[in-house]
């Protein structure tokens, strides 16, 4: 142990550890592979005899002693992991107040000690059982994800011919990018046995999305029947299932489906080869960066930097539905991304039909109890939506927004939420969820209404003016809403 400086003769200690149970011996064992610099109190002599013998320094003295810290050395780090509840508080206490710039790990006994040791002071708090638990579901879901990336490669290994990739409708980075790293998947396995194709429908019409296609070259065909009748295999990324925000038959086999939506109160009539969806998952693209951090499957820059982007746009720059996971792959991909590439994705010019579209939005808003709506009539670019209501749920006093908008062929609605109470997904579900494609996570969700025989009117924003109503009447009427724009209290 290092003396202190002129005005502090007291010697220092990197390490103290309080109470040297199971818990506390592990502890230390641990600490030993950083250091020697560690010191052991607790109060049963034989056990500090018997840890004197392993040549630690521990010494004898009951933590609950109001004077702990008399004579012993200044802690850099306390740990404070006995088995006896109040001995363990005020050993907190009395660092907080002797060595107020130590930081102290605490054990709580119970749940109920979890607040009392925060409020003494303890700057990190372990429930040994919650720790325990966090522990084994975070083994169980690498060891699944393990499991279920070899077993995609194992498919692969068998499969000659074509595999059609298919993103959602209008596809987004996250799609896309999620198609693209199937493919190497697939191409690693079959060894140059199996062909792939990216299809998709819609447009792509976000300006930053078609930075990121043209940018990065990727290879993408619209779909077409003949297209599909093309692919002995089929696959589906980012969609939960064929039907569900895709213009694919909702009885079409598809042999893989990987999402991070939702697939609650989704039915489906067959098996496919296989399946996996996470909706704890910020993006889809985090869930290929793991299964190829697993396979250790060649990655290049291309990829790495689509999948990157991925995770970044639909996580909102990682603050929106992110977790600890999508970080960590996040990480992995970034230093094999091309920032060059990101930067110009991320910078794109503005078409003056998304300014247009944003212009309509911003003139035509009204809020009702935290609620805006806004019409912002007959569009080309539907990606100009979302556009919009990221940017109106920002306004201050806007909880929620929902922006509309009406293409040749259907109503377009976007939906993004603030407020905790609402999960705005299963709301644009059950308003209109029946005769269209709707649903979404609790702070961003999208609806798109067919036209149907509607689709032969001309003036689509006389149409939109006609039927809006009642459309959105379903959605006031589950969010509480009056037609005063008063909230109903539940």
């Amino acid at each position: 142990m290092a003396d202190g400086g002129k005005g502090d003769p007291k010697p220092r200690v990197r390490y103290m550890v309080f109470g040297c149970g199971s818990i506390g011996y592990n502890v230390i064992e641990e600490l030993l592979k950083e250091t020697t610099n560690i010191i052991v109190i607790d109060s049963d002599e034989k056990r500090v005899e018997d840890l004197k013998d392993q040549k630690y320094q521990a010494l004898v003295r009951d933590i609950s002693d109001p004077d702990l810290f008399t004579d012993l050395p200044i802690p850099e780090i306390v740990f404070i992991l006995s088995s006896n509840k109040e001995a363990n508080l005020n050993a907190v206490e009395q660092t907080k107040k002797t060595h107020p710039q130590a930081f102290s790990i605490a054990r709580a006994v119970d749940l109920f000690s979890v607040d009392t040791l925060v409020e003494a002071g303890a700057d990190v708090v372990l429930y040994p059982q919650q720790v325990v638990a966090r522990s084994a579901v975070h083994h169980m879901k690498t060891l699944t994800a393990a499991r279920s990336a070899h077993r995609l490669y194992s498919i692969f290994e068998n499969w000659t011919g074509t595999l059609g990739v298919l993103t959602h409708r209008n596809p987004d980075p996250d799609s896309i990018s999620s198609a693209m790293a199937l493919c190497a998947i697939a191409q690693d396995a079959a060894k140059g046995q199996l062909a792939c194709r990216i299809l998709y429908e819609g447009t792509v019409g976000h300006q930053e999305n078609r930075a990121f296609v043209n940018l990065l070259d990727i290879q993408m065909e619209r779909m077409t029947p003949e297209k599909l009748a093309e692919c002995n295999h089929l696959a589906l990324v980012d969609s939960p299932g064929p039907g569900i925000n895709n213009d694919l038959h909702p009885g079409t086999h598809v042999d893989i489906i990987i999402d991070h939506h939702s697939m609650e109160g989704i039915e489906r009539s067959y098996k496919p080869d296989f399946i996996d969806i996470r909706p704890e998952s910020g993006a889809t693209a985090s869930i290929f960066a793991q299964y190829l951090q697993e396979l250790d499957v060649p990655i290049d820059t291309k990829i790495a930097t689509a999948l990157y982007y991925g995770i970044r746009a639909d996580t909102r720059e990682f603050r929106r539905n992110v977790t600890p996971n999508d970080l960590y792959n996040a990480a992995y991909l970034l230093p094999l991304s091309d920032t060059d590439l990101l930067d110009k994705i991320m910078s794109p010019s503005f078409s003056q039909e998304t300014l247009e579209v944003m212009g309509n939005a911003i003139s035509t808003r009204s809020i009702k109890n935290g609620y805006l709506f806004s019409n912002v009539g007959y569009i080309r670019n539907r990606d100009a939506i979302p556009q919009a209501a990221d940017m109106l749920v920002n306004l201050e006093g806007v909880t929620t927004a929902l922006v509309y908008g009406i293409s040749d062929a259907h109503i377009i609605i976007s939906a993004r939420n603030k407020d905790i109470r609402v999960h705005i997904g299963n709301v644009l579900k059950e308003a209109f969820g029946d005769f269209g494609d709707a649903g979404g996570h609790g702070t961003m969700a999208a609806a798109q209404i067919p036209l149907n025989y509607f689709s032969m009117v001309r003036d689509k924003e006389d149409l939109l003016q006609m039927i809006i109503d009642p459309i959105l009447h379903r959605f006031t009427d589950i969010v509480g809403i009056d037609d005063n724009g008063d909230k109903n209290e539940i």
